[in-house]
């Protein structure tokens, strides 16, 4: 296989092992970044996925962006030496923070994908399995 199509692996639908989240994953200038396709709107205030904004975003021209359909993370490269994504920045709506990050792939296809503040130890991680778009219609 070769070092693109590695890197190019992580493209395409992504759900969280949690079922907290899903995204699309793309490639823009060489660079790997994320939208939310959809995530479980009985997790924090309990609105409708089409009623939640960007509401804790410190630019307050953001504040009424949609959560569904916006851009999450930006930034990542691939790195064949190390066989992961770095170098990225990922946005938690929560907090109306970015944060570093980078992800790996396991053996078996899971995508793990960490955000951190300076050392990657310092931070939160997620995994995400790879699905189909007609998943997120059964969710």
């Amino acid at each position: 296989m070769s070092g693109q199509t590695k890197a190019d692996f992580v493209l395409g639908s992504w759900l969280a092992t949690d079922k907290s989240v899903a995204v699309e994953v793309y490639k823009l200038n060489n660079e790997f970044r994320a939208k939310v396709l959809w995530f479980d709107q009985t997790l924090g205030s309990g609105k409708p996925m089409n009623k939640r904004y960007d509401t804790e975003n410190p630019n307050p021209a953001l504040r009424k962006r949609k959560i569904l359909g916006m851009e999450i993370l930006e930034g990542l490269r691939y790195n064949a030496h190390n066989h992961s994504w770095e170098n990225g920045k990922i946005y938690d709506a929560t907090s109306g923070r970015y944060w570093d990050s980078s992800a790996s792939l396991t053996k078996d296809g899971i995508l793990k994908v960490r955000g951190f503040w300076k050392f990657k130890w310092i931070g939160k991680s997620m995994t995400f399995k790879k699905i189909s778009n007609d998943v997120l219609t059964k969710l």
